[in-house]
């Protein structure tokens, strides 16, 4: 193979609402972290563990401003992107880095008016990533013949 490929694909949900910073050339930028979990069973003690992931989400422009429009803390979003690491120092100059996904797709999968983050778990989303893709092979197959 003697391309490379930088892609992130994420669903998970909003820490925070988006905070945005605009510039004066009329580009703006959105910032928010999302939260995936992965679920395991330990194996020597038997009790199921949880662990958290933070990520940091950048989203561009008219995008970072239907982001900041309809997302909310607790909401749940599908991300695609690329990652990015940043070079940075600190307030005693030593240098730090972050790593970011910079979006360059999404989906919002809480349902319109859910605002109860209790609920939000226990509802379905609208739309899934793989119902988005699925739609672009409608002709293809039958609805019926596919196996989920």
């Amino acid at each position: 193979m003697t391309g490379t490929l930088n892609k992130v694909m994420l669903i998970g949900h909003t820490g925070d609402d988006v905070k945005m910073i605009y510039f004066d050339g009329g580009g703006a930028i959105g910032r928010f972290s999302i939260a995936t979990n992965e679920t395991y069973v330990n194996k020597t003690s038997g009790e199921r563990v949880t662990n958290t992931e933070w990520h940091n989400i950048v989203v561009r422009n008219k995008a970072a401003e239907i982001c900041e429009k309809y997302l909310k803390k607790g909401d749940k979003v599908y991300i695609e992107g690329r990652l990015k690491t940043r070079k940075w120092q600190d307030d005693q100059g030593n240098e730090r880095y972050s790593t970011e996904i910079q979006c360059t797709d999404f989906t919002f999968l809480t349902p319109k008016g859910d605002s109860d983050a209790g609920s939000k778990e226990a509802k379905q989303p609208t739309e899934k990533p793989a119902e988005k893709s699925h739609q672009t092979n409608a002709g293809a197959e039958n609805e019926e013949d596919l196996p989920f």
